[in-house]
């Protein structure tokens, strides 16, 4: 009997946790979020007020200058936070502008899969696997590629020309944790002693590395 109550236990579990992978449904028809409350929920509240700007965004439209970005490339997000009107709708967009040469660095996204869609140029994406195996293409315009949820992944247009995709999440809030800069440009710092360790490099050479990415102020 016991076996069985465990057993059902973890079936339960495991439904409640397949459930709960993504964000979760809406529950009523929308539920425009109140970027301004105080209150924490998972998401944001809904408003009361609803106009049909809570549901426009036109910040895709143009490309953003690439000139003013360190990497040559630059995101503009349209999620939650951009649309409020995404809430709890489990969806969102975004671009990124390339220039000549520009990476958008290895990073992931935590609460979300991630396809594009090239608009123009040509890059060289890719994503490594937790058993650190690179799956990695070249696109060209008109490509489509996905980004499996939690997966270390980049792009960069190896063209002479600038690059821009149209990218879908789904989730209104994916998240994004650049890798490199949640090394080395963290508040409070990665002790130095665990990055020396992890990449068998001297103090000198871990410092310089952080001075490349300190915020500036």
């Amino acid at each position: 009997m016991a076996a069985k109550v465990v057993a059902l236990f973890v079936a339960t579990f495991a439904i409640v946790l397949a459930t709960v992978a993504a964000d979760p449904d809406e529950l009523q028809d929308l539920c425009v979020a109140d970027l301004t409350s105080g209150v924490k929920v998972n998401g944001f509240p809904c408003k009361a007020n609803i106009v049909p700007d809570d549901f426009f965004f036109s910040g895709l439209a143009n490309p953003a200058a690439t000139n003013n970005n360190s990497f040559g490339a630059v995101v503009t997000p349209a999620n939650v936070q951009k649309i409020p009107g995404l809430n709890t709708m489990g969806i969102s967009m975004g671009r990124i502008d390339y220039a000549p040469g520009g990476v958008n660095p290895p990073h992931t996204h935590p609460r979300a899969s991630e396809v594009i869609f090239v608009l123009e140029g040509q890059l060289e994406v890719g994503f490594i696997t937790t058993a650190n195996v690179l799956i990695s293409k070249t696109l060209n315009k008109g490509d489509v590629f996905a980004f499996p949820r939690g997966l270390v992944h980049f792009q960069k247009n190896n063209g002479n020309v600038p690059a821009s995709v149209i990218a879908a999440f789904d989730s209104q809030l994916p998240g994004t944790q650049q890798v490199i800069t949640a090394l080395f440009a963290s508040n409070p710092a990665v002790p130095d002693n665990v990055l020396t360790g992890a990449f068998h490099l001297g103090s000198k050479q871990i410092n310089r590395i952080k001075s490349r990415f300190a915020p500036k102020n």
